[in-house]
């Protein structure tokens, strides 16, 4: 069976096919003329046509069953048409296996069977639109096409050529300390970060493994960095950090001993994309406002994640983007497959969900050999990662605080206009700081760098750091006590005071 869609741009049949039969996974596009062939006619007909003897039919071509040793007999080939009944596209059947031709009663059937394709394709062809509408028009207010958002998002052509033209500098040039744990990423100026992307990229020899062309990953890295916006948290600054915390555990840890090359791979493009778009509120407020957004993934869950997910595929289709266009069949699919389960992964739910796989994982002992074990790892490293911060330095820690809470608490000034009363860490007038940071530190931090810890003890000094941090918050409070400082507006009292 083949499934031909009509291409009205340039007036042909497109398909899919498997070269060497269904177990082969290259992948390759056939295009033919939309009025050629037994296809076209079907298409350019709108009618079924049964072929009960192929070689004896005028439109058979018997150049491709010549060159591969395969006989066609007979060929029942139908329209495939939308609610409008235009034609969208065409399915061709061919070898009848219980009989000598396709009789009456399957054309009948494959009639009906082409009412359901047409509603399917449709419908995805719907949705599709309507994902890539609400990813990417909405930042801008109704009325602006996903092609009007995709113009919003290019990259200047000088920012490009500055870039494209610089030598990929050494990791080593950026700074001395670069692949040490105390390095902090977020001192580096934002101009400098696309650099240091495929610094990174470059010193773990992804670029020349995977062949990948250097005009599209300079343009991918842009994209991808002018695909965040300005929050004072999820910005493109925290998955800058969040890479470079990829490379870290990549270059101290010996990754490569415990996951495929494709593995780390996707981990390290997905903490480039794993916020694309954040608005600065979390699933819950989508879910809450009824947003568009929820309107559309809420069913699945992870709403936030599944955004973002989609907003890197859309980046990865955009002209001059796709890093993977040279992969397999089998590499491309898989590559999309782990970079969706590792965003998702970063939704604390989900991470929640799975922490006691990953404590008998630890306790049981890592096999790399296990698929399982290699899935729950990833997630894992993506969510340590995420949260990477909470590794460094006593004033970086604090500083990120305030701006977690800066976009914590506009999310509760909007919950309390939108009339709802918003959970205590997000409404400014009642979160403790200090005490809402030691709940977070013991209860989700210090479990994952503990969990990271049992798996390398390399990373041992993470999770000291991790502690370390949380007993300052201690301090914090017990100094808020001693100045009687009110429990209430705490990020007004949270300064350069408290490093």
């Amino acid at each position: 069976c083949s499934v031909f869609l009509l291409d009205r741009l340039s007036h042909e049949l497109v398909a899919k096919v498997f070269d060497g039969g269904v177990v082969d996974d290259e992948s390759y596009e056939i295009r033919i003329p939309a009025d050629q062939g037994i296809a076209g006619h079907v298409a350019t007909t709108g009618k079924i046509l049964n072929i009960k003897d192929a070689y004896s039919h005028p439109l058979f071509y018997r150049g491709v069953d010549d060159s591969t040793g395969f006989r066609t007999r007979n060929i029942l080939c139908f329209p495939i048409k939308n609610e409008s009944q235009e034609v969208i596209g065409v399915a061709e059947l061919v070898n009848k296996i219980n009989g000598p031709w396709f009789s009456k009663f399957d054309e009948d059937l494959a009639t009906a069977f082409s009412i359901y394709c047409g509603i399917s394709i449709a419908h995805v062809r719907l949705y599709t639109l309507t994902v890539a509408h609400v990813a990417f028009g909405t930042p801008w207010g109704p009325g602006h096409s996903v092609g009007h958002w995709l113009w919003l998002l290019q990259v200047s052509d000088d920012e490009y050529t500055k870039l494209l033209s610089e030598g990929i500098q050494p990791v080593s040039t950026i700074d001395p300390n670069f692949a040490s744990f105390t390095y902090t990423p977020r001192s580096l100026p934002e101009d400098d970060t696309s650099m240091a992307i495929l610094s990174m990229l470059q010193d773990m020899n992804f670029i020349n493994n995977y062949k990948m062309d250097r005009q599209t990953l300079t343009r991918f890295c842009l994209m991808v960095k002018k695909g965040y916006r300005d929050p004072p948290y999820h910005n493109w600054m925290h998955a800058f950090s969040v890479s470079h915390f990829c490379y870290l555990l990549y270059k101290n840890l010996e990754l490569v001993n415990y996951l495929e090359d494709i593995e780390i791979f996707a981990l390290f493009i997905s903490c480039m994309c794993h916020d694309l778009d954040h608005r600065g509120t979390n699933n819950s407020f989508q879910v809450a406002s009824k947003s568009v957004l929820a309107a559309l993934y809420s069913s699945e869950g992870s709403v936030m994640e599944r955004h973002h997910f989609a907003q890197a595929i859309a980046i990865l289709n955009s002209q001059g983007c796709n890093i993977f266009d040279h992969f397999s069949r089998k590499d491309y699919q898989r590559m999309l497959d782990l970079m969706r389960d590792i965003i998702l992964a970063t939704d604390l739910a989900h991470h929640l969900r799975i922490f006691k796989d990953l404590q008998k994982m630890a306790e049981v002992g890592y096999d790399p050999k296990n698929k399982q074990h290699r899935s729950l790892l990833l997630c894992l490293l993506m969510t340590s990662c995420d949260l990477s911060d909470q590794t460094k330095g006593w004033k970086t820690t604090r500083k990120i605080a305030e701006l977690i809470y800066k976009e914590f608490f506009s999310q509760g000034d909007l919950e309390k206009a939108m009339g709802n009363s918003p959970l205590e860490m997000m409404d400014r007038e009642k979160a403790y700081i200090p005490e809402l940071q030691i709940s977070f530190m013991e209860h989700i931090a210090m479990p994952i760098y503990k969990l990271l810890q049992d798996l390398f003890p390399k990373a041992a000094e993470l999770y000291e750091r991790v502690a370390s941090n949380r007993e300052q918050w201690t301090k914090v409070s017990h100094k808020f006590t001693i100045r009687g400082l009110p429990s209430n507006n705490s990020l007004d009292f949270l300064d350069e005071d408290y490093d």
